[in-house]
């Protein structure tokens, strides 16, 4: 996959996501506050992108779970990344079905969607969105294909971690951001460069 950028950046933060996230679970308060700052962009981006307008509501309530169950967490900063994102999409879920909707494909805003770089077709792709064209663009992915450029792009998690989130096969959620980013930089009017920029969907 090509959409190194954003979450190279992402991924730049977990060594002090980490480290936070250790002396949270030591009672450091202000260590929390750290890894809440470093978690909850893209957290917020994904959960928008399921249940749109009511993603502040879910995240507060996933953070209260976050936080009752720091201690049972075992890993590194990218694993605490990965695990806050299956707490999220849980609380999401059962906040869809409380409601009786269905999930929606995804709502992006355009804090979401800045995305550093011009190395890659899906980042300029996303870039050139404004913020009604990037609704109206990723609504229309299937939801699949929307949760797994979510947390590929907007959360920063690799495959695996993303597989984890999903319950699918790496394989699968690979596949899934791939035709996503290339549905989207094709209605973009860069079929040409998004068939050379997304390469395989298994990378």
């Amino acid at each position: 996959m090509g959409h190194g950028g954003e979450r190279r950046r992402l991924q730049a933060h977990d060594g002090e996501l980490g480290a936070a996230v250790a002396r949270a679970q030591d009672g450091d308060e202000a260590a929390f506050a750290v890894a809440y700052r470093i978690v909850q962009p893209g957290l917020l981006g994904y959960l928008r992108g399921i249940v749109g307008d009511d993603a502040e509501d879910v995240a507060s309530d996933a953070w209260l779970e976050i936080a009752r169950d720091l201690g049972r967490f075992k890993g590194d900063g990218a694993g605490f990344r990965g695990w806050t994102a299956i707490i999220a999409r849980h609380r999401a879920l059962d906040h869809l079905r409380r409601q009786r909707v269905r999930p929606r494909a995804t709502m992006l805003e355009q804090d979401v969607l800045d995305l550093p770089g011009p190395h890659s077709t899906h980042e300029q792709a996303l870039e050139s969105l404004s913020t009604e064209r990037a609704l109206e663009l990723v609504q229309g992915l299937p939801r699949d294909q929307a949760e797994a450029v979510l947390l590929r792009v907007v959360v920063g998690l690799d495959g695996l971690a993303a597989a984890r989130v999903l319950g699918k096969r790496p394989g699968a959620v690979r596949t899934a951001a791939h035709r996503g980013l290339k549905r989207l930089a094709r209605q973009l009017g860069v079929r040409d460069a998004a068939d050379e920029g997304f390469g395989s969907p298994h990378g």
